[in-house]
């Protein structure tokens, strides 16, 4: 059963559309990835995905039932959402900003029972930041802290993980760990859609891509499907490298090129 289904999206604010006719399913056991160039609308979309944002237009459903009408606490238990620049402003240690995410588990004045307290720490592992668990969030690098925020996010074990760039301040080497342990977590049933400037990864990681231009899905479908040559020219006027790796499908953007109907030649190598 599809779990999310997005149709005829529209959402305009200030006179501006920032969502155009939108369609888009979610299906159970997929790692969903969404693309496009920056002011496209990714973190519009995932907003109204999260039911923080009513679309002025279409209808938002979750297991067939319109976002707005679920109970806001039973829905914040099945969709996890991993915000842009997620921040946290106290001077809690590592491991108590990742039991917030159990919060939405939790009945008033109950603590947290073994069954919690084993998802906070599978959290903190998958991360790797299980070392960090007694230091205080202040005083991690800019990359550490990504990494809590999202182990956060997983602490809730939700059944939909919305994560709106979740690598984007990682070193390579976590870059890779992450998006390893999102492929696992969608291979587990859980689906996964996050918010990628990272081609390379989207191609790379991605059962599917929508690619967002000026509000509308340019494209949908396998990443090979579509990060063409074409359309990598006319959304991003960029040329990449496209190849095979052990198996694997890669993506390298390689040229910039000039604007459309431009005359300064910006493809030089």
């Amino acid at each position: 059963m599809t779990l999310m289904r997005l149709e005829t999206i529209s959402v305009v604010r200030d006179g501006r559309r920032l969502l155009d006719d939108v369609a888009l399913r979610v299906e159970p056991g997929e790692l969903l990835g969404i693309v496009g160039p920056n002011g496209a609308g990714k973190t519009t979309l995932m907003r109204v995905m999260a039911g923080l944002l009513t679309p002025d237009a279409g209808t938002a459903e979750f297991e067939n039932k319109p976002l707005g009408d679920w109970d806001r606490a039973r829905i914040a238990q099945r969709i996890g959402y991993l915000p842009q620049n997620a921040a946290c402003h106290w001077p809690m240690t590592v491991e108590r900003v990742v039991a917030l995410g159990r919060l939405s588990h939790l009945s008033p004045w109950r603590r947290p029972s073994d069954a919690d307290r084993q998802a906070i720490e599978t959290a903190l592992r998958l991360t790797d930041v299980l070392d960090l668990a007694d230091r205080r969030i202040d005083t991690l690098s800019g990359g550490e802290h990504a990494r809590v925020m999202l182990a956060r996010a997983l602490a809730g074990e939700p059944d939909v993980l919305l994560a709106d760039e979740p690598v984007a301040d990682l070193d390579p080497y976590h870059r890779l760990d992450v998006m390893d342990h999102l492929k696992r977590l969608a291979r587990g049933g859980t689906a996964a859609v996050i918010v990628l400037h990272d081609l390379a990864l989207a191609m790379r990681y991605c059962d599917r891509l929508a690619l967002l231009h000026t509000g509308r899905v340019e494209a949908e479908g396998p990443p090979r499907a579509v990060l063409t040559p074409e359309r990598l020219d006319t959304v991003y006027r960029i040329e990449a490298l496209q190849g095979d790796r052990d198996g694997e499908a890669y993506l390298l953007p390689w040229k910039r090129r000039g604007r459309a109907g431009s005359s300064e030649a910006q493809d030089r190598p």
